[in-house]
Order: structure tokens, then sequence, then C-alpha cells
């Protein structure tokens, strides 16, 4: 069984194991605290960045994208219609620009502030940079999520899937993505009827059981976050 070192509201980890969960892999986790810097972390990986996967051999595997490449090319090549990329370079190339959407900007637009700031200060301790909540921070992030909610909308409401006709890692990084925020109560999904069908499709599969599972010590869920059917 292939190990990932994860923490349970980074967006990044949560698309690794949707991929993996795709692919009914199981995967052995171990939450991580990337700010303590341990020694053996750092051993794995310098940058003490989330995700690192341990593959076969123990051979580390740093960051979703890569690792997401990894698990095509050693998983998704066999899945014939259930891989999580395709064959036409120009939809793969779709797929991974809104991968980059949702893991990049609209972790640096919203998530990362809002994860920040609400799970992680308060646990940190002063030395780490923890504290109060920066409630600008948090608004400036809250003003971010209705344009990247309406995006989804959008996305969701023209297509079958995020990009295209099947499911695909962008679905998994949107996903990923939006769970955080929904964990956090921060969606008004009434407002975006569209992505809200689309992520009950998304919440309805297998692999998100997990992700639906989680809970951070401190802070509970919205009351809907595991329904199924909001």
């Amino acid at each position: 069984m292939l190990t990932l070192f994860h923490h349970p509201l980074f967006a990044s980890c949560r698309f690794v194991r949707l991929a993996f969960g795709e692919y009914g892999e199981e995967l052995a986790l171990i939450e991580e605290k990337p700010w303590l810097r341990r020694k053996e972390f750092l051993s794995l990986n310098p940058a003490a960045t989330l995700p690192v996967l341990l593959a076969e051999g123990d051979q580390p595997i740093v960051g979703a994208t890569v690792i997401a490449e990894y698990i095509d090319e050693t998983r998704g090549v066999l899945k014939r219609e259930r891989r999580l990329f395709v064959e036409d370079p120009l939809a793969r190339a779709e797929i991974r620009r809104l991968v980059d959407w949702y893991l990049v900007k609209t972790e640096a637009d919203v998530v990362r502030h809002l994860v920040r700031e609400r799970v992680l200060k308060p646990v940190m301790g002063s030395e780490f940079g923890g504290g109060a909540p920066d409630s600008g921070a948090i608004r400036a992030a809250r003003a971010n999520v209705r344009q990247h909610m309406k995006y989804t909308n959008w996305l969701a409401g023209t297509r079958n899937w995020l990009a295209g006709s099947r499911l695909t890692y962008a679905d998994l990084a949107a996903s990923a993505t939006l769970s955080v925020l929904d964990y956090l109560g921060e969606i008004t999904w009434s407002d975006y009827p569209a992505a809200r069908d689309w992520y009950t499709r998304m919440k309805s599969r297998p692999s998100f059981r997990p992700l639906l599972a989680d809970r951070v010590r401190g802070l509970t869920p919205v009351s809907h976050y595991a329904d199924l059917d909001f």
C-alpha cells in the first residue's frame, strides 16, 4: 500500500486521494503539519509542502500535479474509459488548465487564506505564525468566492463534466477545492444550481466517501457537509 502525507483540509491532498479512490486503490494516510518542519518529513521534501506520496520502493513524489501525472502513467493508461486523462492533446490541455485553475488560482485567491486563518492559525502556535485570525484576509477571500463559484456554475451548466463529456482530473481538482470551502460553510449553493447539481454527483461517488468522513479537531463542518443531497 502506498503512503500519502497529507492534511485533511488541503485541497491538493484531497485531489490526490480522490484520484486513487477513482481507481479503487487505498492509501495509507499520514496527517502532516508542514509548519513543524519535522526532520523526517524534510528528508522526503525539503520544501516542506504537501502532498507527498511514498510510491513503490518508498520513493517520494512531491506535489499534487506531479503525483497526478504519476498516477496516470502507472494506473490511468490501463483504465480505458475510466482514465482521468484523455488521449486527445487539446482535451488534455483543457483538463490541465482547469486543474491549475482550482489547485493554483482558486487556492491562491480563496482557499489558502480561509484555511490558514480559520483552521491552521488557531492551532499552529505563535512560534510558527499562529495566533488570532486576520479578519481582513478572511474578508478578502470571501469576496473572491463568488467569482470562482460563478465560473464553476458556468462550466457545470454548459458541459456534462467540467472539462467535457466525461469525468476527469478537472472534476477532481474542482470538487477537492470546493469541498474544503463547503466544510467551512463558505458556499451558498442555492446561488449556483448547476454547480450544486454537479457537486452532488461528485459527492455521491464512492471515492468521495472518505473525504466526507474527514473531521478537523475543534472545527465541525457545516451541517449539510456529509449529506449526499444537501
